[in-house]
């Protein structure tokens, strides 16, 4: 469109220097309320009426004993974050006695009503010996009381993992036991809401799973969100190794219950096709800009959604000592065919906006998440110039070709010729942000290519 033509776009607000936290802080290891996103793994995240922010976590703690009893914290921003302590005195004694748990995996918390229900999972590492279990309170903050065991598997059982629980609502307002991982998939189940226990027995319907005999073999973290816009269902999950190679990939159904497929059509419960690591649409794993700290092994996601704003909250772990996981929020974004793709930076307090197309010309870093990639994926250089043209560095990102952005939208379209002379395209959204490895504020985007490929920009110059 013609500049002369076109309405004009304001300038878009970027956000402000957020509060940052140390990396790798020796000092604080026995100080927990030093710890704010330190230490965080298997995050859940609930919102509470009040508009307080609370994450749920599996008990680690890095280079020092482990104190078991679910990690609570809070926020009023998804920035700042402010210890509060343990949900739990401990593990259960029904818990301990079942399963041998040393530790509490991956809570998820929901209100029903005026009563807050907290599901966590107690487990021996490496076998399905596990135990769902429910603690209600009338706070977020507790006191927390016995509730009964949602779902129980016995260590050798064929079936599925009673582990990584998430109460999922469907659009009826119904709500859904979902769990699992390595171990025969992911499960869903329907739920009394008067008592939050299964309203049937058995371990209910699987709706992903992998094949064991191939890479790693694993999916867990299950998470499913509804969008009304698209009436499509989205089911999260993260597959591979938690220290190896954990990534985050997505699937959509027009039901709870499945089937979920991916970009491409492919079921996320079809282990048969290979390679199984083409299978779900991976929506971002280890990652390296040119500067700052790489983050490698991200997974585990919960979503946060209020209103058209949509977060994935995730734990991630910085690349130069992978031993310590941190707490990352990331804006979801919504490509125009109903697909989300995340942010390439944290959540620092930008709304998406419209992007004025003359903000768009400058130097690029791109990072093309490839679904078969182990490795924490390094960044590569383009230019967008203010013509449209792209010039790239002629690896495997965006070699030349051609951008178009709907500015009042924000929507990134890209079309460019790969190293095999392959015409691509991509469409996805630009968004304001922080850039964290430079300490200043940056333009992104996160696209969608025609193969179901995530594709993430940064603009670090003129």
């Amino acid at each position: 469109m013609d500049k002369a033509q076109r309405k004009d776009v304001p300038k878009p607000v970027f956000p402000a220097a957020p509060v940052t936290y140390p990396m790798y802080d020796e000092a604080a290891i026995h100080n927990e309320q030093a710890w704010q996103t330190m230490n965080v793994h298997d995050p859940g995240i609930f919102r509470d009426d009040d508009g307080t922010y609370y994450v749920y976590s599996t008990d680690v703690q890095t280079k020092a004993k482990l104190t078991p009893g679910v990690m609570v914290r809070k926020s009023k921003d998804l920035i700042a974050w402010e210890w509060v302590g343990r949900a739990l005195p401990g593990i259960p004694d029904l818990a301990k006695e079942e399963t041998g748990a040393s530790n509490l995996w991956a809570p998820d918390v929901f209100k029903h009503g005026d009563t807050y229900r907290m599901y966590y999972s107690a487990s021996s590492f490496g076998t399905n010996g596990s135990l769902i279990g429910l603690m209600t309170a009338k706070s977020p903050e507790g006191p927390w009381e016995e509730g009964g065991v949602a779902m129980r598997t016995k260590s050798g059982d064929p079936g599925p993992n009673a582990i990584d629980a998430q109460i999922a609502v469907d659009a009826m307002g119904k709500q859904w036991l979902l769990y699992g991982s390595f171990f025969d998939g992911i499960y869903i189940t329907r739920l009394n809401p008067e008592t939050g226990l299964p309203s049937e027995p058995g371990f209910g319907k699987r709706i992903a799973a992998r094949d064991k005999a191939t890479r790693e073999g694993a999916v867990e973290g299950p998470y499913i969100m509804y969008h009304e816009g698209f009436r499509q269902y989205y089911l999260f999950v993260s597959y591979d190794s938690l220290f190896r190679n954990y990534n985050v990939r997505v699937g959509r159904s027009d039901f709870i219950d499945g089937p979920y497929v991916d970009f491409n059509g492919r079921r996320l419960d079809d282990i048969h096709y290979m390679p199984q690591s083409d299978v779900g649409t991976k929506l971002m794993g280890g990652y390296e800009f040119s500067e700052g700290e790489g983050w490698v092994h991200p997974g585990h996601n919960s979503v946060l959604r209020e209103g058209d704003d949509w977060y994935m909250v995730h734990h991630a772990r910085g690349k130069t000592n992978p031993q310590w996981p941190y707490l990352h929020i990331r804006r979801i974004a919504w490509t125009p065919d109903g697909w989300p793709v995340v942010s390439p930076e944290r959540y620092a307090g930008e709304k998406e906006q419209p992007i004025p197309v003359e903000l768009i010309a400058g130097e690029w870093e791109i990072i093309v998440h490839l679904p078969e990639s182990d490795a924490a994926i390094g960044a590569e250089k383009a230019r967008l110039e203010a013509d449209g043209a792209i010039i790239g560095t002629g690896s495997t990102a965006l070699v030349s070709g051609q951008w178009q952005l709907d500015e009042h939208a924000a929507t990134l379209s890209l079309h460019w010729r790969d190293v095999n002379g392959e015409a691509r395209t991509a469409a996805g959204r630009v968004l304001t942000g922080w850039d964290w490895e430079r300490s200043v504020p940056a333009l992104v985007f996160t696209c969608l290519d025609d193969r179901g490929i995530a594709i993430w920009g940064k603009r670090t110059k003129d």
